[in-house]
Parts: structure tokens; C-alpha cells; sequence
């Protein structure tokens, strides 16, 4: 069924973008006009269920959140923080109670207190002086240190249209044989958690058949506690830009798709400027620089659902869909938006790539480790001396990062939740034993992810904060599949039991529903939340172990 929708929705195509026409009709009159949804239907040859179901589902679109005028940031970097419920209540006295919603995570992790309205994020002071924020609705400046120690590759000199062209100029000298080549030799790892080859889809959408192929960047990862991609989307966007243009030369694409969280609205400003930039030049569009290569842009606003950070609920997300997770395969490079051809990779990949072919894959090669090569980006919280985005090579010490980099922290911290709601749980004990790199959190049952930091308080419960995490994925679920539907909801429902009565979770019970999500379950969504809980039991347990039998 979801294929023909594909089809149908690809009729239209971005030009006239379903997903887009949705957001119209529910930011002009809600989610609960029928006799618009009954036009958009016919117009799409789609049912109104379909249409329903897909505004419904996300949370600037759905009916109860019509009306909001602000959101508060309830990712867990915000919640260890501890600062939400203050920013809640200054809120409220300027705002209606129904007229403040939540949003997670606003990408405001170094300072907390994040919050957003009309159009714009705030975060740190911002919440000392709301009036103003109400009063000016402009967005405030914000601060955070950003170094790079050894190699920068991702922290180099923004590109400008000047050194953009160059780069143009370089790369039609070559063949896209020869790019994915240097590509393959670098061995760049995909840098949204797993670390997937780019060169294997870079190939793989490139040797796939289709009347046209698209190449994606996947901008909507809200990873809570992670904002380098906000960094790179913010003050890198002509090399994220610059990388997907040369993933499509070597797949023969010529249209990219920039899909970026709602709750990064800077980053959605900057990125459209930089492409009208690029328009305005000519340095997109028909025949490129006169080289029979052709390539725009196209920018995708997301409308708020964690879930569209997995490649195939983002593509039907794009098509105007219910964002549920695919079955694989087929896989995106064989049948992706609208059944095209797709290359999908996330932000930090897209920018690696202008390094690759201006230095070589070679020498990409040698940075890092023996398997993780090149640099990756690290996000600290607020709870580090200096908070920010740091740029490490593969394989630098996690003890190098915290203390030399991070500064240390200010107050007493027992955890460190590293890569995301869904990567390790790190106790503080085990610093010494991990470096940033794929295989060494591997090695020790932990995921990079990612690779940013929330610190968890030494005053924070633990069993509150794995409760945070299920509440956190019960939220977010697609629902296409029942391991994470109904395995998040359960978990939540034990852990909650346990928290507000007498109640001990079954250890035997617990373990077969972190098993079964794990096993069972279509993406790292339900597959993914396992691994913190388990690791919070592992390294936890004598705090645990009051609520559990």
C-alpha cells in the first residue's frame, strides 16, 4: 500500500510537495478542516484517512497543539539540567497554560533553560527576561566554544561562494568514477550512529536503475543532547551543501533534499539563504559551470517527530505519508523517495566529503583509528567547564575529551549518556577505558552514536531517568511495529508502577521486554532503547535494585 502512495505522491513530486501543502493547511486552519483534507485527498488521489493520519501524527500538526504559542524543550539534557520547570513558569505568566506546548530537543544542550516562540529557539538568560523575548520576537545571540584538536576537517574556514566555485571547478575535472573511488579509500563511516560505509551507497545508488535519483540529507536526527549538526547546518552550510552536490555527480542525482527538524528553525533560515545564495550565482541549476551536470536544491521544513531521523520514516515523511519505518529491503539506493533511487545520509557525512576530494581519500584514511577513520564531532552539555562542539580524531581518548577539552564539570556527575536516547549509558568509572571511535564503544556494549554527552547529576535517580527514556520512545513511535509500540509503553508502565507504589518490576519479565524490543523491533528506535537500560542495570544496579525483584 505504502508503495502506491510512493507513486502517487511522486506524480507531484517536490514541486508541489504533499508533506509541505499539510503543514500549509494546518498552520492556516488545523488539523480538523475536513473540507480541506477531502480537496488535498482528491487532488493526491489518496484517502482522507491517509491525509489524517499523516497530519495527526506529528507534533506541530496535530489538533491539540494548534494553538500553542511556545514550546519548552523536554529532551533529557534539558531535564537533567533541571531548569524546565522554571522555564515552564516564567513562561506561563506572559503565555495562556493551553498556549505552551513541548519539543524535544531544541539543540540548546550547552546552556539549558531552551525554549521556543514564534519562530525562533531561546535558551540560558533568555528565560530571565521573557518580556523582552515576547516583546522583540527576534531571536537572541547565542555562545559556545567550538575547537577542534588535531585535524580539522568539518572546523575549517567556512566555505564561501568564492571557494565553493573552486571546488566546483575541481570536481568537474574529475569522473564520478574517480570521486567515488577516493571515497571508498577514505572509508568514511556513515556518522549518524552505526558508522555504514558511504562509499557502499554511494555506489550502490550510483550502479541502480531509475528515471531519476535523488540524494537526501538527513537533517532531522534530534538526538537530545547532540547540536553539532545545528553547528554544521549554521556555520558550515556551504560544505554540507557541497557534499550532497557531489553525491549526486557520482550517483547521477540532480536533486537534493535537505530535510531539517522544525525545532531548528536557524538552521532552516541559513540553509535557504545559502542555497538562494548558490541560485543567484548560477552555481545551481541546468548545466552547471558548463558542465553538462545539473543539481538543485530542495528544502524540506519537518513539522516535529524523532522517528523521521530513520532513513525510510523520513522518506515517507518527504512524500507526505505517515512517517512508519520501512521494511528492508528493498533498501533506499534501490527504492527510496518515491520509489527512486536514493543516496540518505546524514549532515557530518555530507561535510566530510569536500575534505575527501580536495585532499584525497588516502589521506582521509590516515586520521583516526584502524577502524574509524577521519574526525568526528562531540557535543558537551552544560554540566562541562567549557561547553561546545569539539572536532577529535577517531580514537582520541573519551578522558582527553572530558577533561582536557570539556574542562571537567562543575558539579558531581555519575553518568555520562553518550550518542543519544538510544546510545550508551557510561558510568563515570569506565572513562578510561573508551576512546571516540565506532569499535571501542562497541567493544564495551556501549554506542557512539552521535557522540554527544548528557551528564547525568549524581542527585538524578537512575530508575527516573531510564523511566524518561521509555516515556521518551512511547512518544516518539511510529508505530509500525509492536516491539516498540507496545514494549515502550510497558516499560513505561512498570517503571512508573514502580516509582509511585509498592510495586517490584519482575527481573525475568523486564529482561524479556528489553529482548523482545531489541529483537523484534523494524529500527534503532525500538532496537535501540535496550542498550541504555541494560547498561544502566549493569552499572547500576545497587541503586536499581529496590525497584526491582
Amino acid at each position: 500500500m505504502s508503495e502506491n502512495l510512493s507513486y502517487l505522491s511522486g506524480r507531484k513530486g517536490l514541486h508541489e510537495n504533499l508533506f509541505e501543502k499539510l503543514g500549509q493547511l494546518a498552520e492556516a486552519s488545523g488539523t480538523s478542516d475536513m473540507q480541506e483534507i477531502q480537496q488535498i485527498a482528491k487532488d493526491n488521489l489518496m484517502g482522507e484517512a491517509n491525509i489524517y493520519s499523516t497530519l495527526s501524527f506529528y507534533d506541530l500538526l496535530r489538533p491539540e497543539n494548534k494553538n500553542k504559542k511556545a514550546y519548552v524543550c523536554n529532551g533529557n539534557a534539558c531535564l537533567c539540567a533541571g531548569t524546565q520547570s522554571r522555564t515552564k513558569s516564567e513562561l506561563t505568566k506572559y503565555l495562556k497554560e493551553e498556549e505552551i506546548g513541548e519539543m524535544s530537543c531544541l539543540g540548546r544542550c550547552h546552556e539549558n533553560s531552551a525554549f521556543y516562540y514564534n519562530g525562533h529557539n531561546y535558551s540560558g538568560k533568555d528565560i530571565d527576561d521573557i518580556a523582552s523575548v515576547i516583546k522583540s520576537k527576534a531571536a537572541t545571540k547565542e555562545t559556545y566554544v567550538t575547537q577542534a584538536l588535531g585535524t580539522a576537517i568539518l572546523m575549517q574556514t567556512a566555505l564561501n561562494a568564492e571557494t565553493f566555485t573552486k571546488h566546483l571547478q575541481d570536481l568537474f575535472t574529475l569522473s564520478p568514477d574517480q570521486i567515488l573511488d577516493e571515497i571508498k579509500k577514505a572509508q568514511l563511516g556513515g556518522r549518524g550512529g552505526a558508522g555504514f560505509p558511504m562509499g557502499f551507497k554511494l555506489e550502490a545508488t550510483k550502479k541502480a536503475e531509475g528515471k531519476r535519483k535523488f540524494v537526501v540529507c538527513n537533517a532531522d536526527e534530534g538526538d537530545p543532547g547532540a547540536y553539532s549538526d545545528r553547528y554544521l547546518l549554521e556555520q558550515q552550510p556551504l560544505r554540507v551543501l557541497l557534499g550532497m552536490l557531489i553525491a549526486g555527480y557520482i550517483t547521477g542525482a540532480n536533486t537534493g533534499v535537505v530535510y531539517i527538524r522544525a525545532e531548528y528553525p536557524e538552521s532552516q533560515m541559513i540553509i535557504k539563504q545559502s542555497i538562494t545564495e548558490l541560485e543567484d550565482l548560477d552555481l545551481l541549476g541546468n548545466d552547471i559551470l558548463n558542465s553538462g551536470f545539473s543539481f538543485q536544491f530542495k528544502l524540506i521544513k519537518a513539522q516535529g517527530a524523532y522517528v523521521c531521523g530513520e532513513e525510510t520514516a523520513l522518506l515517507s515523511s518527504i512524500e507526505g505519508q505517515r512517517p512508519e519505518v520501512r521494511v528492508r529491503p528493498p533498501f533506499p539506493a534501490q527504492q527510496g523517495l518515491f520509489n527512486m533511487p536514493t543516496l540518505v545520509n546524514n549532515v557530518e557525512t555530507f561535510a566530510n566529503v569536500p575534505f575527501i576530494v580536495e585532499q584525497g581519500g588516502d589521506v582521509f584514511n590516515q586520521i583516526g583509528s584502524s577502524q574509524s577513520k577521519g574526525t568526528k564531532l562531540v557535543s558537551l552539555d552544560s554540566f562541562f567547564n567549557r561547553t561546545g562542539i569539539y572536532e577529535v580524531e577517531m580514537g582520541t581518548p573519551l578522558k582527553t575529551v572530558i577533561e582536557q577539552l570539556g574542562g571537567g564539570f562543575k558539579s558531581d556527575v555519575k553518568a555520562l549518556h553518550i550518542g543519544g536516547p538510544l546510545g550508551g549509558l557510561v558510568p563515570l568509572s569506565m572513562i578510561n577505558s573508551l576512546d571516540i571511535s565506532f569499535e571501542s564503544f562497541a567493544e564495551n556494549d556501549f554506542l557512539l552514536g552521535h557522540a554527544s554527552i548528557v551528564s547525568i547529576p549524581e542527585n538524578f535517580p537512575m530508575i527516573e531517568y531510564i523511566k524518561h527514556l521509555f516515556q521518551f520512545v512511547a512518544h516518539e513511535s511510529c508505530g509500525k511495529c509492536f516491539p516498540c509500540r507496545l514494549g515502550s509503553t510497558r516499560g513505561f508502565e512498570l517503571l512508573q508502577k514502580a516509582t509511585e507504589s509498592n510495586y517490584k518490576i519482575d527481573e525475568q519479565l523486564f529482561s524479556d521486554l528489553l529482548e523482545t524490543m531489541q529483537q523484534g523491533s523494524l529500527c534503532a528506535l525500538g532496537c535501540g532503547l535496550p542498550l541504555p537500560v541494560k547498561n544502566a542495570l549493569q552499572h547500576f544496579d545497587k541503586e536499581l535494585k529496590d525497584y526491582i525483584k
